[in-house]
């Protein structure tokens, strides 16, 4: 056995954690510069909270952006030319706060800032551009997610989009791993029901690919297991009742093992998927995987059938099954708890269209599909698009 094993330095997890914000913050320096992912967190009190919070612990605050899309090159590129003019040197670090796409905006703004072989982010990401690799270590950096789904907060890369050219890639570096999360799942409660249904099965979609990856660990598997018992029980409860405590612990917890789980083991076929979706078709992320990943699970059943019964028996301990109808049980499961929280069964639902579906499988062939447990061809991929409108 041989495999490496990479985990955020310091996790700071529970209700109400918030309130700790400037005393954890203040071993990474004296002053904040802070990257939000939503508007709301200007207009329902928690930025201006959390420059309070700061502000008791001795350390001065700027807060740089809020995002509420996806991030784009352009968008690095810009809140990494406005931090060169706000850095004062030593005692600076950034605080990323939000959904996964601020999250993973202050974590390539942290690298790219430290590094400046190239002044656009399109050169460092896998696939694309000069192919640069990340040398210096990046601003110290806290994360503090106000959702529950990508886990961004715990991996090591962040995800960028373009429009012209179209593409989605990773900046990826195991240094990109935040230095401190802060993870108080309270701060989701006014997430609305049909985000936190996407985000919570982006999550289950991470700890289900990551546990059949070709590249799976074993410690990642245990993670993925514990993530899934929380999350599948938890999913409905957060969508159906925002404030619910349990929903909300579970979602938040599970979400930050999806993130340590994938960025060690990888993912899979809906993950593949999901970019192009995103980028072509305009389609959420957490939304594109919740829709391919009943896909998924049934394209890989024939080699993955074991550990599908593995995960069924985790779910239920009481399951007297065979591996072959416990597998088969796990797949119905999924099925019935994307129609329990609104998720679409087709793409067609989502206006994908067949004259789509070329470009689609083009464009499914990064990093995540090469987890994927057996290869998938373009036929393939192609009958099971076609299948899903």
């Amino acid at each position: 056995m041989h495999y490496d094993f990479f985990a955020p330095p310091q996790i700071h997890f529970g209700w109400d954690r918030f309130q700790e914000a400037g005393t954890l913050a203040a071993s990474l320096g004296s002053r904040a510069l802070i990257i939000s992912g939503s508007r709301s967190l200007e207009t329902n009190g928690v930025l201006d909270e959390l420059k309070s919070l700061l502000s008791r612990a001795g350390i001065s605050s700027e807060h740089i952006r809020t995002i509420s899309h996806e991030p784009e090159v352009t968008d690095v590129d810009q809140v990494t030319n406005i931090l060169q003019h706000h850095t004062q040197g030593a005692g600076d670090f950034l605080i990323g706060i939000g959904g996964g796409s601020g999250i993973d905006l202050a974590k390539a703004c942290a690298a790219m800032i430290t590094n400046r072989e190239s002044e656009t982010v399109l050169d460092y990401l896998e696939g694309v551009g000069q192919g640069l690799q990340l040398k210096a270590k990046p601003l110290p950096l806290m994360a503090i997610p106000t959702t529950a789904g990508t886990g961004s907060e715990a991996t090591k890369n962040a995800v960028i989009s373009s429009y012209a050219p179209t593409f989605k890639k990773s900046l990826r570096s195991p240094e990109m791993i935040p230095d401190i999360i802060l993870c108080d799942p309270k701060l989701a409660c006014s997430v609305p029901p049909e985000i936190t249904a996407r985000t919570g099965m982006d999550a289950i979609t991470q700890l289900l690919e990551s546990y059949i990856s070709c590249r799976a660990q074993p410690i990642p598997q245990a993670l993925s297991l514990q993530g899934l018992k929380l999350a599948i029980p938890a999913l409905p409860q957060a969508v159906a009742d925002g404030n619910s405590r349990t929903g909300r612990e579970s979602m938040a917890h599970a979400a930050l093992l999806s993130g340590i789980a994938l960025a060690n083991s990888g993912l899979g076929m809906a993950h593949g998927v999901a970019p192009a979706l995103g980028t072509h078709c305009r389609i959420p992320h957490g939304l594109a995987c919740a829709v391919m990943l009943p896909s998924t699970l049934k394209a890989n059943r024939s080699v993955c059938e074991m550990q599908y019964a593995e995960i069924a028996r985790h779910l239920d301990p009481g399951l007297s099954l065979s591996d072959a109808d416990a597998a088969d049980s796990l797949i119905q499961q999924i099925e019935a708890l994307n129609a329990s929280i609104g998720i679409p069964a087709t793409l067609s639902e989502l206006g994908v269209t067949s004259e789509q579906i070329p470009t689609l499988v083009a464009d499914s062939r990064g990093n995540s599909m090469r987890g994927n447990p057996r290869e998938i061809s373009d036929d393939e991929l192609t009958g099971i698009l076609q299948d899903l409108l």
